[in-house]
C-alpha cells in the first residue's frame, strides 16, 4: 500500500537571515553598552573634575585667605576696592571662574564680578565660618560650580570673614563631546567584533542547521509532523541511548502507550519483551512479527545515520491481526479445496478400474475390488477418528493422506498422537499449520522411493503441539529462520503463492503467543504450539 500526501505550505514575505538577525541585534547590545559605558564616562569624568578642581580651588583659596591685605583690610568701608587687584589677581592666576570675599554671614565684599558685590551667598552648608575649609557645590550668581570656602581669621583666631573660590561645571555637551572620540572607536571596534562574531556564529549555526534559516526549520519540522500523523503506519524512533524520539498517533494505539512517551527509554516502556528487544536492536529487521496485547503487528527496523554516524532506529508497525483471520481461513479451504481436488482424481481413477470390470463381466472382482477399497478407506478413517475426535482437523489429515498417495508418498500418523474437539477459531489456526507443514514435507521428499511423513498432534496443559518429519535433505541452518519470512522459497523459480505458507503458520503461531520451529534429524521436523487461549477478541 503506498501513501501519498500532499503538504501545502504559504511562505511569507522574505525576512533577514540568520546571520543579519545576529549581525543587528550584537549591534543593538553594542550600542546599549557603549552608551551605557558613556554615561558612566561622563559621570566619573564629573567626579574627577570635582576631586580635581576642588582641591585646586582650596589651595587658591587658602592663599587667597592668607594674604595681608586681606586679613587687615576686610573689615574696611572701601573692601570691595582694596581687595579688587588681590582678587582679580587670584582669578588669573587660577584659571577660576569667580573669586570673592565675604563676610562671615555670607555677604560679597569684594569679588572679580563687581556686579555680584552686596549679594548674599549660602554659606548654612560650609564650615568655614566656623573656622575650617570647604569644598562643595556651590550656586553662584545663578551658575552651578564646584567650590571652595577658607575662613579668613585674625591673629586671634576670630573669622572675619571667608576667601570664596569657585569653577563653572564643563557644560554636559562638552563631558559628551570630549568622550565622542573614544565612544566611537569602541563604536567600530564592536561593530568589527560584532561583525565577525555574527559571521562566525552564523557559520556554525549554518552547519549545525544545515545550511536553513529558522523559518524554514520550522517550516520541515511542520511538514514532518503533517506527514507522520497523516500516514496509518506506526512509526516509531529510537536514539542511540534507547530513548524514543519519535512516536505518531497510530505507533501510540498500536502499542498500547500514553502521548508522553517522548523522550522516555524504550525499557522504561509497558511493551512486551519482544517488542522491546526489536525496537533496541541495531541492524535493520523486515516483516517480523509480533504480538502486542490483542494485535498481530508486522514490523519493519532501519538503522539510519546523518554523515557517517549512527542516529538510531526508526520502525514502522502494521497491524495485520485481521489478515491473519482471513489468510488462515483462505490457506484452509485451498487446503481443502486441493485435497478434494486429489480425492476425486482418486474415486475418478477408482470408478474408471470399476466400470472397466463391469464391461468384462468379472462381477467377483469388483465385489472384490470394492470391499477392498471400502475396507482400507474405513481403516484409515477409524485410524485417525481414534486420535483425532476434532471434526475438521481429522478431515484435512484423510485428504492430505489421499493427496500424499497421489504423489507416491505415505502420510502415517502417530500412535501418541490425540486431540479432543476444537473451538473454531482454533481449529482453523490448526489447519492451517497442519495443511502447511504437510504441503511443506510433500513438496520436500517429491519423487523420493518408499517415503513417509510423520506426523504428531497432541493436546497437553492447554497447548496443542503440531510436528510433521519428512526423511528430506533438511533445512540449511543458514536458513532456520528466512524460511519463515514471507516470499521465500528454496525452490529454483518459485512459483506464484510460493513462500507464503510457512510464514502463514509463523503468523499464525505469533498470533496465539505460541512457536515454531524447524531441525534437522534425518531429515527436516518442524514442530508448532499453539495455545488455547487466543489473543484475539
Amino acid at each position: 500500500m503506498k501513501v501519498v500526501v500532499f503538504v501545502v505550505t504559504f511562505r511569507p514575505g522574505r525576512r533577514l537571515s540568520l546571520s543579519r538577525q545576529f549581525l543587528l541585534l550584537q549591534l543593538g547590545v553594542i550600542t546599549i553598552v557603549l552608551l551605557a559605558v558613556t554615561m558612566v564616562s561622563v559621570a566619573q569624568s564629573r567626579a574627577d573634575f570635582v576631586d580635581v578642581h576642588g582641591q585646586r580651588m582650596l589651595a587658591i583659596a587658602e592663599n587667597l585667605a592668607s594674604t595681608p591685605v586681606v586679613r587687615d583690610d576686610i573689615s574696611a568701608a572701601q573692601a570691595s576696592v582694596i581687595l579688587a587687584p588681590d582678587v582679580d589677581k587670584a582669578r588669573a592666576l587660577s584659571g577660576a571662574s569667580i573669586v570673592a570675599v565675604t563676610d562671615p554671614k555670607g555677604v560679597v565684599l569684594a569679588s572679580s564680578e563687581p556686579e555680584t558685590v552686596g549679594d548674599a551667598v549660602d554659606v548654612a552648608a560650609s564650615r568655614a565660618a566656623l573656622g575650617r575649609s570647604w569644598t562643595g557645590d556651590l550656586t553662584f550668581g545663578g551658575r552651578q560650580t564646584i567650590a571652595a570656602r577658607v575662613p579668613v581669621l585674625k591673629a586671634d583666631g576670630t573669622v572675619t570673614g571667608l576667601a570664596l573660590v569657585a569653577e563653572d561645571y564643563p557644560a554636559f555637551g562638552s563631558a559628551l563631546a570630549a568622550a565622542v572620540p573614544d565612544l566611537m572607536f569602541f563604536l567600530g571596534m564592536g561593530a568589527a567584533l560584532g561583525v565577525a562574531g555574527s559571521w562566525l556564529l552564523s557559520r556554525l549555526i549554518r552547519r549545525r542547521t544545515r545550511g536553513l534559516e529558522p523559518e524554514e526549520i520550522a517550516e520541515l519540522a511542520d511538514n514532518r509532523e503533517a506527514l507522520l500523523y497523516s500516514i496509518r503506519e506506526g512509526v516509531i524512533g529510537v536514539g542511540p541511548d534507547g530513548r524514543v524520539t519519535l512516536l505518531n498517533q497510530p505507533a501510540t494505539e498500536l502499542l498500547g502507550l500514553q502521548g508522553d512517551s517522548v523522550g522516555k527509554r524504550a525499557q522504561e516502556l509497558p511493551l512486551e519483551d519482544n517488542i522491546r528487544e526489536l525496537l533496541l536492536g541495531t541492524t535493520n529487521a523486515e516483516e517480523t512479527m509480533a504480538v502486542s496485547g490483542s494485535r498481530l503487528l508486522v514490523l519493519n527496523r532501519r538503522t539510519v545515520g546523518s554523515r557517517g554516524r549512527p542516529i538510531g532506529t526508526v520502525t514502522t508497525l502494521r497491524d495485520r491481526t485481521e489478515l491473519a483471520e482471513l489468510q488462515s481461513q483462505l490457506a484452509a479451504n485451498q487446503s481443502i479445496t486441493e485435497t478434494l481436488r486429489a480425492q476425486t482424481h482418486e474415486f475418478y481413477n477408482q470408478l474408471h478400474t470399476v466400470s472397466g470390470m463391469l464391461q468384462l463381466g468379472d462381477f467377483t472382482e469388483v465385489k472384490t475390488f470394492i470391499r477392498a477399497l471400502t475396507r482400507r478407506r474405513a481403516e484409515i478413517n477409524g485410524e485417525i477418528a481414534r486420535h483425532i475426535r476434532d471434526s475438521s482437523v481429522a478431515a484435512l489429515l484423510v485428504a492430505k493422506i489421499s493427496l500424499a498417495e497421489e504423489s507416491g508418498i505415505e502420510l502415517r500418523l502417530d500412535n501418541e498422537s490425540h486431540l479432543d474437539p476444537l473451538e473454531p477459531s482454533l481449529a482453523a489456526d490448526a489447519i492451517t499449520v497442519l495443511g502447511n507443514f504437510i504441503d511443506n514435507a510433500v513438496d520436500a521428499i517429491a519423487g523420493l522411493e518408499d517415503a513417509t511423513v510423520f506426523v504428531h498432534i497432541s493436546d497437553r496443559d492447554s497447548m496443542i503441539t503440531i510436528r510433521v518429519s519428512d526423511p528430506g535433505p533438511g533445512v540449511p541452518e543458514d536458513l532456520e529462520q528466512r524460511i519463515f519470512t514471507r516470499g521465500f522459497s528454496t525452490k529454483p523459480a518459485p512459483a506464484a503463492g510460493r513462500g507464503v505458507g510457512l510464514a502463514l503458520v509463523r503468523l499464525v503461531c505469533a498470533k496465539r503467543k505460541g512457536a515454531v520451529t524447524v531441525r534437522n534429524e534425518a531429515g527436516a521436523v518442524f514442530e508448532a504450539t499453539l495455545p488455547h487461549s487466543a489473543v484475539l477478541p
